[in-house]
């Protein structure tokens, strides 16, 4: 005797192609209401469309095929713990940049070319040494800069007593 079939009140999943077909017919409230469904809590504040729909495809495509394997889960884990929160990088760890005495720094800046060389007690510029390249940056934009941003070095940060 065959046996019956009970369905639960969720309807069945369908194939991720299909479903994120649909999600492109969906305006925002759609999004998000598939959003609540799906990730069982409100969208985040100022989320886009084109993301909302994106991180929801990934979501659909995740649970019908799999996710991450568990080693790459691991490495993934271990490569953002090793990086500073308040980096804004793409997961490479940044290391100080070691500038040399004698070492020229040039900038641009407004049609004009400013070198400042870096000397023992810090950057020396117009004849006057200052402990800062952000000093440095301010004297010549009149506006507050992260000294090592403004002159190229992007990690904005320069190993020494100086920095």
């Amino acid at each position: 005797m065959p046996r019956a079939r009970v369905r639960s009140g969720a309807p069945e999943p369908k194939a991720p192609d299909v479903e994120i077909a649909q999600l492109r017919d969906l305006d925002i409230a759609g999004l998000r209401e598939r959003w609540r469904l799906v990730f069982r809590k409100k969208t985040p504040a100022r989320l886009s469309r084109h993301l909302m729909f994106r991180v929801l495809a990934h979501r659909m495509q995740e649970n019908v095929l799999g996710g991450l394997d568990p080693e790459s889960e691991r490495l993934l884990d271990r490569l953002s713990s090793n990086t500073h929160l308040d980096q804004k990088t793409s997961g490479t760890e940044q290391r100080p940049i070691i500038l040399r005495l004698g070492t020229v720094l040039g900038r641009e800046w407004n049609g004009r070319m400013y070198r400042i060389t870096v000397v023992a007690d810090g950057f020396s510029f117009d004849g006057t040494t200052y402990r800062s390249l952000s000093k440095v940056a301010f004297l010549i934009t009149g506006t507050r800069w992260n000294g090592p941003k403004f002159f190229g070095l992007r990690n904005g940060a320069v190993e020494g007593s100086y920095q």
